[in-house]
């Protein structure tokens, strides 16, 4: 008995040794997003930029390479080793963080931008497709959850570290202190964790050879829940990536204070309070989820419609601080519609399908959500401004907020059939209605 303990023991320690390194890879990932972000409006300054053209660099630019790659690369993960791809991948996004700090202008920036692109899109397929192989189901929200706060201290280091660096040596040095340790973390992720068994955790393993795309995709096109998930997803990534690229501008033309200034509140709020919301609100669609697995995309509806309110109210404020106290509820929902995102994709394909369903997922937020949503606001802003609009920034964020409206309706409609697709794809015969609930709690658990 106490050699059967030790070893699971083990395993449990090194399946969370895991987790952290691919959380820490995860943060690094969007540290160096955000150093973008941090220091946009001196780049505007001494640039000439527009607000369209912020959008495409915080969005466009990196996205479209980031989403068209991923899928090949996930395809390359469902059949190679998983870790060696995150380890290339991490030392190329790492690098062209730090060149991006010697760009001399627009184009500059622009090209640099989409060779982070290039690197970061051989980063989450691989990683969410290692934890679902160490983590059983009815953990698996709150691992993805502990892996997406990676998002939110990536995003609070970015404003801070960036700040810190931009007062003191200005913003090209930002860049160089953001992707040179990135390097580093490579070498850790190269030799200190394993390949996991992929299925592991799961009550089948798959000894199939993985299917090819159109294969993969097919099986995702049908399944109603996926899509409808993906849609209402979609629209919330929207929304989301456009005020993560322009809230600290906003908050600097309105109030008129310093990158200084706003890096820390927000970095604390977005990062802190944010990473908080995705660890303790995937620990509850855990919970919730044993009981009815419908609740993966519900959770996900109530969070965006908790948050409408309070982002209007943000936007329409009279006081810095009181914009920071009216974006506590934003912060701390904000980040959980991607961990059940990604848990929801690695439920509704089968085990050799998870990499290239994490990535048309990731290709799909990505491109509309990531490249789509920062321009979206821009351009809008950019028309605001020409109509003679007194706060043009403010008011195109306001309309952004329309697409979170509509991703509730998709959101609740998914799950009628999410119960019935996670059956499908786990290849197991859907139950008599009366003996659902159990079913459900003996399959997650």
């Amino acid at each position: 008995m106490n050699t059967t303990s030790t070893k699971d023991q083990g395993v449990l320690a090194g399946r969370t040794w895991v987790l952290i390194v691919l959380t820490l890879v995860y943060t690094f990932n969007h540290v160096d997003r955000q150093i973008l972000i941090t220091v946009i409006e001196p780049i505007k300054a001494e640039f000439g930029l527009s607000d369209e053209q912020i959008g495409l660099l915080t969005g466009l630019a990196f996205a479209a390479l980031y989403a068209t790659l991923g899928i090949p690369v996930a395809m390359w993960a469902d059949r190679g080793n998983r870790r060696n791809i995150i380890t290339l991948a991490l030392t190329i996004w790492s690098g062209m963080t730090a060149l991006t700090g010697l760009a001399n202008n627009f184009w500059h920036l622009f090209l640099a931008r989409m060779g982070v692109g290039i690197g970061e899109s051989g980063g989450t397929p691989p990683a969410t497709s290692m934890i679902a192989d160490l983590y059983p189901p009815q953990q698996r929200a709150f691992a993805l959850g502990v892996y997406t706060t990676g998002i939110g201290f990536g995003i609070m280091v970015g404003y801070i570290l960036g700040a810190f660096v931009y007062a003191q040596f200005g913003w090209r040095a930002a860049f160089f202190a953001a992707g040179i340790p990135g390097l580093l973390l490579a070498l850790l992720v190269r030799f200190t964790i394993t390949e996991p068994v992929r299925g592991s955790s799961d009550a089948y393993q798959s000894t199939e050879d993985a299917p090819g795309f159109l294969e993969t995709l097919k099986f995702m096109l049908t399944q109603q829940s996926y899509m409808l998930i993906l849609a209402g997803c979609l629209m919330i990534c929207i929304s989301a990536n456009a005020f993560v690229a322009f809230t600290s501008s906003y908050l600097q033309r309105t109030f008129d204070v310093t990158v200084s200034q706003v890096s820390l509140p927000l970095g604390l709020l977005i990062g802190g309070v944010g990473g908080a919301g995705a660890m303790i609100l995937g620990a509850v669609c855990d919970r919730l989820s044993a009981k009815d697995l419908r609740w993966r995309p519900w959770m996900i509806a109530v969070c965006s419609a908790a948050a409408l309110p309070f982002a209007w109210m943000m936007l329409s404020a009279r006081s810095v601080e009181m914009a920071y106290v009216w974006n506590i509820i934003p912060s701390f929902v904000g980040l959980i519609y991607a961990s059940i995102a990604y848990t929801a994709t690695q439920e509704l394909v089968k085990v050799r399908m998870r990499s290239v369903a994490a990535a048309f997922t990731l290709f799909s937020l990505t491109l509309i959500g990531i490249g789509g949503g920062p321009w979206i606001a821009g351009r809008i802003s950019d028309m605001f401004l020409d109509a003679g609009n007194a706060a043009p920034l403010a008011s195109a964020l306001k309309v952004i907020l329309a697409f979170n409206a509509a991703s509730i309706v998709c959101l609740l409609l998914a799950g009628r059939t999410y119960r019935k697709d996670v059956e499908r794809a786990a290849g197991t015969p859907s139950p008599p209605p009366e003996h659902v609930a159990v079913h459900e709690t003996e399959a997650v658990g």
